[in-house]
């Protein structure tokens, strides 16, 4: 996809979402559309984001997955 394309995919989400969140509290229908057009707007800002950063941060983003700075691992409950 584009970033035209992305754009306006997350403009017509946010039109949805406008429309569905006064009738949202009427049935749990209207409820879970409202909830799935918003977690589809998400996705879609994210994709956008993944799309315009720059190289070098898509580089570093790679390597901060593989190497998790600051988390625990199983294998260091057992160090001694």
């Amino acid at each position: 996809m584009n970033k035209e394309n992305l754009v306006k995919q997350i403009q017509e989400k946010e039109h949805q979402i406008e429309k569905l969140r006064s009738i949202a509290d009427l049935s749990p229908v209207c409820s879970d559309l409202f909830n799935k057009a918003v977690l589809e707007k998400a996705i879609l800002k994210e994709e956008l984001k993944k799309l315009t950063e720059p190289a070098a941060e898509k580089i570093i983003n790679k390597v901060r997955n593989i190497f998790p700075f600051g988390e625990k691992r199983i294998c260091d409950y057992f160090k001694n």
